[in-house]
């Protein structure tokens, strides 16, 4: 949308509502970075996806307390484990209403049929529901949900057992997490019933604090409050809007002209900008983040470890972090950000070695001028705020051993996809952390089992895997951070990415918006949220 026609819509829709112009401040617009790919939570791994369903239209059995990485209950009131840690019983909260909306109004509430639901789709393959609508479950699967999750069967309309094959010392985490939305079995039902079961991913239906209205992509989405929501004191706001502008620039210029309340990743270069203006403020905190280059180890020559890690050492790091991060970013060496429990202080970078590096590239028989494509986003992230300079720096750095880096992009939705699918050489990606669990990294982007999915490396070591999956299944901590460390030690070793920054996070927003709380896990959650007349 372009800034002309947007305060006219806003006007109108005022207008509409029938509400006084002194009301007009119940609606905040969030400027976003991008367009999702969809509203079905279960589907993706993007921070852009979840703040656009997850955040906003669902629920979760557990969730994470506002601000913090502490689980408190959510859907379920309350659980119990069994004494061998492989039974959850969850006692699921009564009285929740599903949303009413134009193409569905619930004839229910929320019960154990709709947890049932939720999980044995992601779970079987042969489920109706998937089978008249493929779609994969990447981050179920990328955590080996999909193996260790036995069996979910209803005790009575209230009560849910899980029953897992192994230990999972973060299991009641990993359900708070965005990709474990509730939906409800009755409106799958009834997607099913007219042949529209696609819908589930264009028409959400959930129990959350907003009420999805309509989307238009690239544009803007449109949201209500939920006024039967089960925690009133969460939903604050008549209206949430968000206006989609992919150009840090433009959302800019909305916020600091009143077009829009909160903005999503500024560019460096614009924080001290925001803070000088006396209607903005800017919250700021360590990031629980990395942003990293990943090397598909199944394309030749990425296959070679001595091509991985000339690579590797060619690229001026300091350098890029200077010019791209500039005050927000912080040199990274290991696959973990230093604020996760379990991270290996030991793990150091192979010094910055052009001749080294060329001499490697000799060794693995690599001819002067070999041509690798090198993926950037066109997206601006909490972990890299401008992938296509930090990839022209990575260009200019391997020209320097004689490499060519051919630089591709994508639209976001479309980037992520083809990564999947493995078509890229090399791809800078960045990742924030989810539950605060070690295996939300080491797990989740570098198993075997996360090959298909966020697994961007395609790298899978049978040592590095038994060490994670040793890790999943031990109570003790020590024991967890020994296992972790090991593991650690392995991916320095066998080079499948190139950690290059942990950033700080900056959220500018204007002065009216009340009790916005920054996510440690990169997402822009509206619980709470409200606006100052």
């Amino acid at each position: 949308m372009d800034i002309p026609a947007f305060k006219p819509l806003l006007l109108t829709a005022a207008l509409c509502a029938g509400m006084p112009m002194a009301q007009a401040a119940s609606t905040l617009v969030y400027c976003s970075e991008a367009s999702p790919a969809g509203f079905d939570p279960s589907q993706y791994t993007s921070g852009t996806d979840f703040d656009a369903s997850a955040e906003t239209v669902f629920n979760r059995l557990t969730q994470f307390k506002r601000g913090g990485t502490e689980v408190e209950p959510g859907l379920a009131t309350s659980w119990d484990v069994s004494p061998d840690g492989l039974t959850y019983t969850f006692h699921l909260r009564e009285g929740v209403k599903f949303h009413t909306t134009d193409y569905f109004t619930p004839s229910r509430d929320f019960n154990a049929g709709d947890v049932l639901f939720t999980f044995q789709r992601l779970l079987d393959p042969e489920h109706p529901f998937r089978k008249a609508y493929p779609s994969e479950s990447p981050y179920f699967t990328d955590m080996g949900l999909n193996t260790n999750i036995k069996s979910v069967s209803k005790q009575d309309e209230h009560t849910v057992m899980f029953t897992l094959n192994t230990v999972d010392a973060a299991f009641v985490q990993n359900l708070a997490m965005s990709f474990a939305s509730v939906q409800s079995a009755e409106y799958a039902d009834q997607l099913l019933k007219q042949g529209k079961a696609a819908d589930i991913n264009q028409k959400p239906i959930g129990t959350g604090p907003f009420v999805f209205k309509r989307y238009q992509k690239d544009s803007q989405i449109r949201y209500t409050a939920n006024k039967a929501y089960w925690k009133p004191e969460d939903v604050k706001l008549d209206n949430l809007i968000f206006s989609i502008s992919t150009d840090a620039a433009v959302r800019l210029q909305k916020l600091k002209a009143g077009e829009c309340q909160v903005s999503g990743y500024p560019r460096p270069a614009d924080i001290d900008v925001m803070k000088q203006d006396p209607n903005l403020r800017v919250l700021s905190q360590p990031g629980f983040n990395l942003g990293f280059l990943a090397y598909n180890v199944t394309h030749p020559p990425l296959d070679q470890l001595k091509v991985r890690q000339a690579l590797d050492m060619a690229i001026d790091k300091p350098a890029i972090i200077k010019a791209v991060y500039q005050s927000a970013g912080q040199l990274a060496q290991n696959a973990l950000p230093p604020a996760q429990w379990s991270y290996d202080t030991r793990i150091k970078d192979a010094p910055h070695d052009i001749t080294k590096a060329r001499a490697l590239l000799k060794e693995a028989g690599i001819k002067e001028g070999t041509t690798i494509d090198l993926w950037a986003m066109t997206v601006q992230r909490a972990s890299n705020p401008n992938a296509r300079m930090s990839a022209q720096m990575i260009q200019n750095d391997w020209a320097k051993i004689d490499i060519k880096a051919n630089i591709v992009s994508y639209e976001w939705g479309e980037y992520i996809k083809r990564a999947k699918n493995g078509e890229h050489d090399t791809m800078i990606y960045g990742w924030t952390g989810d539950n605060g669990d070690p295996d939300n990294w080491l797990g989740v982007l570098y198993s075997c089992a996360a090959v298909k999915g966020s697994n961007y490396a395609k790298w899978c070591d049978p040592a590095y895997d038994k060490l994670i999956q040793q890790a999943k299944l031990s109570s003790d901590r020590d024991e967890r951070v020994k296992l972790y460390q090991q593991a650690q030690a392995i991916l320095k070793q066998q080079v499948p990415i190139t950690p290059i920054a942990n950033s700080t996070v900056f959220q500018p927003m204007r002065k009216e918006v009340q009790d916005f709380r920054i996510s440690p896990f990169g997402l822009t959650p509206f619980y709470g949220v409200s606006l100052s007349q």
